[in-house]
């Protein structure tokens, strides 16, 4: 058992700019709490996460250096592979690039290890459905009673909006 903490900061590649800035600024009061991001550098809600994160970030990528990073958190197992498979409604008619960015979700939510749960999730996903590559994220996440923050939620938004003013 570890004494980090760890939250996953996800979502859509279309997150709408003030959600980007919203989470930016939510990473940057988490990062103060001494939390660690989990994210996969993908473009929108991801980058977001990652500019408030600072040092204070797990980035797990698909394959060595994608969209650029330099994280050296790249390497997909079979364990990983195994656990997006079963919750990915449709596997077989994934191309072998997107089971290595499923297979990534899985570290976003239980760390490299995939036995150490993140404390909750922070996502947006448009109109809050359970819907994109975040999907398998999510499942997971609810798999494991992990809590899901979805920033395209007004309710959800303006609570966390309120807490980020409040720093």
């Amino acid at each position: 058992m570890t004494n980090k903490k760890f939250y996953t900061g996800i979502g859509s590649r279309q997150t709408p700019p003030n959600v980007c800035l919203l989470m930016t600024k939510l990473a940057l009061v988490l990062y103060k709490f001494n939390y660690i991001l989990r994210s996969g550098h993908a473009e929108g809600a991801d980058m977001a996460f990652e500019n408030g994160a600072s040092e204070k970030a797990d980035i797990y990528l698909p394959w060595k250096l994608f969209n650029n990073s330099n994280s050296n958190l790249y390497v997909i197992t079979p364990k990983s592979l195994d656990i997006a498979k079963q919750i990915h409604p449709a596997w077989n008619k994934c191309s072998q690039y997107a089971k290595l960015l499923h297979a990534r979700n899985v570290y976003q939510i239980l760390g490299n290890d995939v036995k150490t749960p993140s404390d909750f999730v922070i996502c947006w996903t448009p109109n809050a459905k359970i819907v994109g590559g975040t999907a398998t994220a999510i499942n997971l996440a609810k798999q494991h009673n992990i809590p899901v923050f979805n920033l395209a939620d007004v309710h959800i938004q303006n609570k966390i909006l309120e807490y980020v003013e409040c720093f």
